[in-house]
């Protein structure tokens, strides 16, 4: 069974449990951080694809005081649970928070940086081009777009890395298997070589990988 990002309870275990889902979840963070610091302008205006609890939003708006950020998201339990958790650092309204989907914007380049992290591998394998061009088209020549996925297993031992690490980092054993079962319902997972492609498809002229932990990779790309 898919699971439901509308629901209260999944929105309120969300930040425990992803750390739990995501091996080296808080790294990824430090390096989209990182790589941020090291390509944003002092003014930036920066699209956050899927605000799922304002973890990510809430580190860049105290790192960056004076840039401003649009956050979209598809659960309103989710967006509620992100205004409520960045509130303290969002008093001068630098975030405006759409319910909805970025592939329905007026496409405008006015972004420095479009992240999509732990999203891109939820939409079905039909929509993955509109959605990557909608990222690119609201991009300024010099943005970037990060991604960050579960990319497809090329071998069974790939799968069970990432269950053994899941109970490492303190899944139970009933709960890993759900997690295997989800991701035939929820995840539309694509090789390496395809995500790659699927960037340069959109327009996307520089595509590199930034991170990789077991099977979920990170991608840079630029105009």
């Amino acid at each position: 069974m898919a699971k439901d990002f509308c629901s209260q309870q999944v929105v309120d275990g969300y930040d425990q449990h992803i750390r739990k889902l995501i091996p080296g979840y808080e790294l990824i963070h430090q390096q989209i951080l990182a790589i941020l610091q090291a390509h944003l302008p002092k003014h930036a205006h920066v699209l956050i694809i899927g605000a799922g609890t304002g973890y990510e939003l809430s580190y860049l708006l105290q790192a960056f005081p004076q840039c401003t950020f649009t956050v979209t998201e598809l659960s309103q339990p989710m967006l509620d649970k992100a205004k409520q958790a960045v509130s303290e650092w969002n008093t001068d309204n630098r975030v405006q928070f759409i319910l909805g989907s970025h592939t329905h914007f007026d496409f405008k380049p006015q972004y420095d940086a479009v992240l999509s992290i732990l999203v891109t591998h939820f939409v079905p394998f039909a929509k993955k081009p509109e959605f990557v061009k909608a990222a690119r088209a609201s991009l300024k020549s010099n943005g970037i777009f990060l991604s960050f996925d579960l990319t497809q297993f090329s071998f069974a031992q790939e799968a069970e890395s990432l269950n053994r690490i899941c109970l490492m980092n303190g899944l139970r054993e009933q709960q890993v298997q759900a997690m295997q079962s989800r991701m035939n319902d929820d995840f539309y997972a694509l090789s390496s070589n395809e995500t790659l492609e699927l960037l340069s498809e959109a327009g996307f002229s520089k595509v590199s990988a930034f991170t990789q932990i077991l099977s979920y990779q990170g991608f840079i790309a630029q105009h």
